[in-house]
């Protein structure tokens, strides 16, 4: 069902790949995902549809909606929210879910850049740089949920 309380309709073939890349195209260019009555105009479409390809895409793991809202919390690379994975991506600024996400909006851009964050441990701070598809930096990256278990609890993987 959408907000409205009614049930959204069958999507057109392909709609939930242009919600997709319309999303995507939105928090690249400002920086946050939009609500889905942000992109329903440029589709030719109502919120309810666009929040229901949302849920959708979701339930594919293309992205993480906030628990129980219909609003985009993950689009992977992309973290909605502050997250210790500080991106900067030429001249913009991104936060990534973790670091492998982190380093991948530098390789999803083409953009040399840097990724800051904190040694979980220690606190330390911790850089890397990403230029002309090398990574440099020091660091140990550690994985205590395996990839294959990662959707189990992504938020907090």
């Amino acid at each position: 069902m959408g907000t409205s309380g009614q049930r959204a309709p069958k999507a057109r073939p392909g709609f939930d790949n242009e919600v997709r890349v319309r999303l995507y195209d939105f928090f690249v260019a400002e920086g946050r995902p939009p609500v889905a009555a942000e992109l329903a105009g440029a589709l030719d479409a109502t919120a309810a549809q666009v929040e229901a390809a949302y849920r959708r895409l979701a339930e594919a793991h293309v992205l993480t909606l906030a628990p129980g809202t219909p609003y985009v919390w993950m689009a992977t690379p992309l973290s909605a929210v502050p997250t210790p994975f500080q991106v900067q991506a030429g001249d913009r600024n991104f936060f990534g879910n973790c670091i492998w996400d982190a380093v991948g909006i530098l390789a999803m851009l083409e953009e040399h850049g840097g990724v800051r964050t904190w040694c979980p441990d220690c606190s330390e701070p911790l850089a890397l740089s990403v230029a002309g598809g090398a990574v440099s930096g020091d660091g140990i990256v550690h994985y205590s949920v395996p990839a294959t278990r990662w959707w189990e609890d992504i938020g907090s993987t």
